[in-house]
């Protein structure tokens, strides 16, 4: 059995310190708030297709289960909630999971969130029906238990969606430089471009565990109008990548 773990203590406590803050949308955790809307539009057209369901209904993914692992305050798990789905939520954090659980309360919203690692459901043999790794990656020290601990985590026909920063120059220089040290998107020290992963790198892990991608689409900012886009060809700094059995 490996000794693998999916949690970097370091990384838990970087973003620890700021997790008061996960609903304060001028706050440390600005930029996913702002992406937020189109985040979850890339995740919903992802599960209707997979799974052949009405695009129509404001409960669009009603009944399905769905897990996101590195949940944070639970911006996205309140997001899917709304959309009907039965949402779990794991983090590290234990800080972030508490702050999740009180606004989930106040949103009169039902979600489960643990505190703990992707790999502590396995025992359990749970098993859902889409499995989110978002922004989680490139913050893990073994990506590839990763992505075999997620792969486990799906029914025989679910869907797995990771979004993550490609290994470029501009995503050094858009990703960490601008985003951290000019504008102060992020707190310093949020990323290590050398643990970012490619879109190549990943489909090959995926395909380790028996996972064929999908579909990658790439995430861009556009400036001008100050909001975040989909993009079906520039993956140069941001990208979402689905995949499934």
């Amino acid at each position: 059995m490996t000794s693998a773990r999916t949690l970097n203590p370091s990384e838990i406590a970087h973003f620890a310190k700021d997790s008061a803050h996960w609903w304060d949308e001028n706050g440390p955790f600005k930029p996913l708030h702002r992406l937020n809307p189109t985040r979850i539009h890339y995740i919903r057209e992802q599960i209707i297709a997979h799974f052949h369901l009405d695009n129509t209904p404001i409960k669009a993914l009603k009944g399905l289960k769905i897990l996101d692992v590195g949940c944070g305050g639970g911006l996205v798990c309140e997001s899917l909630a709304r959309l009907g789905a039965h949402v779990t939520g794991i983090d590290g954090d234990e800080n972030a999971i508490q702050v999740a659980k009180d606004h989930a309360r106040d949103a009169e919203l039902d979600i489960t969130y643990m505190c703990g690692a992707a790999e502590d459901l396995i025992p359990s043999k749970k098993k859902f029906d889409v499995v989110l790794g978002l922004e989680v990656i490139e913050h893990v020290d073994h990506p590839t238990f990763f992505v075999e601990t997620l792969a486990k985590l799906i029914t025989p026909k679910g869907l797995v969606i990771f979004s993550t920063l490609n290994r470029t120059a501009k995503s050094f220089a858009l990703g960490i430089v601008a985003a951290e040290y000019i504008l102060g998107w992020v707190p310093r020290g949020t990323h290590n471009w050398h643990k970012f992963i490619t879109p190549a790198e990943l489909a090959r892990l995926c395909l380790t565990h028996n996972l064929k991608t999908k579909n990658i689409t790439g995430l861009v900012f556009n400036p001008l109008k100050n909001e975040f886009a989909l993009h079906k060809n520039d993956v140069a700094i941001n990208y979402f990548l689905s995949a499934s059995r």
